[in-house]
């Protein structure tokens, strides 16, 4: 009797958690269907007019393409730099080697406003102006943090067997990796990549400090909210939860699966 109490008072605490994160969620996917100019409880007309109106603002559209441009090419610049860099780190065995893993983890846990100030202070010294190519430059410095814990962690589960195998039977370091060790690999890189995908996507504190006069999604939101929610705005967010809620949940599935 008292284990059931512990687990209905677990239960009961955890639905109360989940409904506050997510009943926001639920009012803003409720209200982008809202006929009406303002949002208004109970809503008297239901209409996709919100979704048609945001798929026909070029404005809105254009941040849309902006947001993805930089979030494909900083996901593949981080995958390109963090994907070896945690090979190596996994590899090699050297003195630091703990501290370097700590020092990795710096951009993804300092507050945003923290690297987007020092951002905005250094990349003008190097040469490198307020616009996207400053926000791609500021994504792929905390991304390539992700793409290493995640792919990392990975590592830290594959048979040490495996390699030496391939070394056994005559495969070079490369061919080692490419025909041992990367298809055990390949469901880790396509969760990071998701994972990062989403992460840049949503960014605001670094795109904030870095962006001129073009603007990201996020950017453009907040910028229009300050102005009132418009149901236009719970659209594109109604849109934007979606496929960030998949990419996640996509992501996760293929942290956690074996090959």
């Amino acid at each position: 009797m008292q284990q059931k109490l512990k687990y209905g008072i677990s239960a009961f605490a955890a639905f109360s958690v989940l409904a506050f994160l997510y009943f926001p969620l639920v009012i803003i996917i409720w209200y982008s269907f809202n006929g009406e100019q303002t949002n208004s409880f109970p809503i008297h007309i239901y209409s996709l007019k919100w979704y048609n109106v945001l798929f026909q603002d070029d404005e809105m559209l254009g941040t849309v393409r902006a947001s993805a441009i930089v979030a494909l090419v900083a996901t593949t610049a981080a995958l390109a730099i963090g994907l070896p860099a945690a090979y190596g780190m996994h590899k090699s065995d050297f003195r630091g080697k703990k501290m370097l893993q700590r020092i990795v983890l710096m951009p993804i846990t300092l507050p945003g406003i923290v690297t987007g100030v020092s951002m905005l202070s250094f990349f003008p010294l190097i040469g490198i102006n307020l616009s996207l190519t400053a926000v791609t430059f500021g994504h792929i410095t905390f991304l390539i943090a992700i793409i290493i814990t995640q792919m990392l962690a990975r590592f830290q589960r594959l048979d040490p067997f495996l390699e030496q195998a391939a070394f056994d039977l005559g495969a070079t370091p490369v061919k080692a990796f490419f025909r041992v060790i990367f298809p055990n690999i390949r469901t880790a890189i396509i969760g990071a990549i998701l994972l990062c995908l989403v992460l840049s996507f949503d960014e605001i504190p670094v795109t904030f400090f870095l962006i001129a006069r073009q603007n990201t999604l996020p950017i453009e939101i907040y910028s229009r909210m300050r102005r009132g929610i418009t149901p236009e705005v719970n659209a594109i967010s109604t849109l934007i939860f979606i496929v960030t809620a998949t990419a996640i949940l996509l992501s996760m599935r293929f942290n956690k699966q074996q090959d």
